[in-house]
């Protein structure tokens, strides 16, 4: 267990970078994740420190029906998409999403610059994740690792 401060830069990028299957994993194939919680051992909550490149999103657009999110914006100017709505958002800027809220969102951008915010997260369990716009379910096996299918439960 790690127990001394860090920079953040030396938490190494998880070995894959998503989980999506294609087409959606070439969405995010420009973010770069660091695991911050994990690193030091955090079973309570995530914490990320996210790097997007230019065209890049944060994952596809979606919702929580138990995890709670919170992001905060380091660097660059990414835009916001919640639902069909879009708003740009600056360095110092934050944004909340409520479990069950059914707000579905998510980070893109649209820049030629770097992108980087934290985003925190709880750990509920039972969480269920929605994608109202992708043909995409998680389905999560008994061992806890994530799958994805199809929503009619069709493997990719």
């Amino acid at each position: 267990m790690n127990y001394l401060p860090i920079s953040s830069e030396k938490i190494p990028l998880p070995e894959k970078k998503t989980s999506y299957p294609e087409p959606f994993a070439s969405m995010v194939k420009g973010r770069n994740k660091r695991k911050l919680g994990n690193y030091f051992g955090l079973s309570n909550f995530g914490v990320n420190l996210t790097h997007l490149s230019p065209g890049a999103a944060s994952a596809l657009l979606h919702s929580h029906s138990k995890q709670d999110e919170f992001i905060y914006i380091l660097e660059g100017s990414p835009m916001l998409v919640i639902g069909a709505e879009e708003v740009q958002m600056s360095p110092g800027d934050c944004v909340g999403f409520p479990a069950g809220s059914d707000l579905a969102h998510q980070l893109v951008n649209r820049s030629s610059l770097i992108v980087t915010y934290i985003e925190i997260g709880d750990r509920s369990p039972r969480d269920k994740v929605s994608y109202p716009d992708d043909d995409i379910a998680i389905k999560i096996a008994p061992n806890g690792e994530l799958g994805f299918t199809h929503k009619d439960g069709s493997p990719y």
